[in-house]
């Protein structure tokens, strides 16, 4: 079965997460999915350095401004990047660490 032509998949951004603490994928998805709630939102990487997480989600774009908001107010998160292409945003994650 052939792929979804790029216009039908909808626009999206990639938003990179710093958490505070060193937090496993699961329960990471577990309190975004609480926070996010109503929200479609994928997580696709996670990667845990010293006593931080940094994760890179996938928001539509009509959701992108709301999903800012929460993520920014979730104690010990904080929006690091945000892009409409994950290379960029995985190439400013990696400069920041």
């Amino acid at each position: 079965m052939p792929r979804e032509k790029k216009a039908a998949r909808g626009k999206h951004r990639w938003i990179a997460i710093q958490v505070n603490k060193s937090i496993q994928r699961d329960s990471l998805k577990k309190l975004l999915g609480e926070s996010l709630d109503g929200i479609e939102w994928k997580l696709f990487d996670s990667e845990k350095r010293s006593k931080r997480t940094f994760a890179i989600i996938k928001i539509t774009l009509s959701d992108y401004q709301q999903a800012l908001a929460i993520l920014n107010k979730i104690s010990g998160f904080q929006t690091i990047t945000s892009s409409g292409k994950i290379r960029l945003v995985r190439e400013r994650v990696k400069s920041y660490l």
